[in-house]
């Protein structure tokens, strides 16, 4: 089966077993190209069920991932809405305020809602707290404000489980929303569920966003892999999207574990003229696929000619 993306030899690149100590799963981790290493912060579930976020830190960003002793979000911290886990966090570099966000997802009784935090080197953070309540997720944070207001991709449970777009002037009050990528409907791949993937990727087309499309066979999701394209100054607008999945669940490690066929990716970069993106695997493992930034949008730019 011809797809743009190509997995890396050396999937899964981390599971539970590199882990320094006992855990259930690791996968859907947020990523940063810091020049001298790739940093991942990863979603770790441990044999409670509840999941915390923990750094790995690789010099090639292949091999050789070096663990964090301490988790740097974890339930355990005690902050309210977290008390059921943290999971699947996007990590944006903001100029503006001279530090990474991290968008994560905040799970409490009452649900997963999002919510916010920041840092600049990865060892300590500061909440900013939950700023959208359950049922919410996918939030994906844009690098850069838009006259003034900050700009964020989320999926709200309800309203059709498309992914939607919200402003904001200070990180905290969200505002504006939107549906940017809505769901397809009927028998296509993201007929049933749409979400952010890697935080946007600015380009001279538009902002690029890699998402996830959830297609449900005989009662069972599967997660596939796509792209699409939004208005470089008004991001809330849909330029366009791939007709087809750019990657799915092919080999073994993705058809088998504790979510089967589900690819999810959470973090990414540009490398020279290659997007790499690093995804969950059955939500049991860490994978790295690659593919020419020209090629994606390629790609996207023939599905919505004509």
């Amino acid at each position: 089966m011809f797809e743009l993306f190509e997995r890396t030899p050396k999937n899964p690149l981390i599971t539970s077993h590199d882990l320094p100590y006992h855990a259930n799963a690791v996968f859907n981790a947020g990523a940063a190209d810091l020049g001298k290493e790739v940093l991942l912060l990863v979603r770790v579930e441990t044999t409670s069920g509840r999941s915390h976020l923990v750094v790995a830190r690789s010099l090639d960003g292949v091999s050789g991932w070096r663990f964090d002793e301490r988790a740097l979000l974890h339930p355990a911290q005690g902050f309210e809405y977290e008390a059921n886990g943290v999971e699947d966090c996007r990590l944006t570099w903001v100029e503006e305020r001279g530090c990474w966000v991290i968008a994560y997802t905040a799970y409490s009784d009452q649900g997963p809602g999002v919510a916010l935090a920041t840092t600049t080197d990865f060892r300590t953070v500061e909440r900013i707290g939950l700023v959208s309540p359950p049922d919410d997720k996918n939030a994906a944070l844009f690098p850069c404000t838009f006259d003034g207001l900050f700009a964020m991709l989320h999926r709200p449970s309800a309203g059709g489980a498309s992914a939607w777009l919200s402003y904001s002037p200070d990180l905290v009050y969200w505002g504006r929303p939107s549906v940017v990528i809505p769901v397809r409907g009927g028998p296509w791949w993201d007929g049933a569920r749409v979400g952010a993937g890697l935080p946007p990727i600015e380009t001279e087309e538009g902002w690029l966003v890699i998402y996830h499309g959830v297609k449900y066979v005989v009662g069972d999701p599967i997660y596939r892999i796509g792209a699409a394209l939004l208005d470089r100054d008004e991001p809330h607008r849909l330029i366009g999207r791939t007709r087809r999945w750019l990657l799915s669940p092919q080999e073994r490690y993705e058809r088998t574990g504790d979510a089967p066929n589900v690819l999810f990716t959470c973090g990414g970069f540009v490398r020279g003229d290659e997007l790499w993106i690093y995804y969950g695997a059955a939500d049991s493992c860490i994978c790295l696929a690659t593919a020419k930034l020209v090629d994606v949008l390629a790609a996207i730019t023939r599905d919505n000619s004509g």
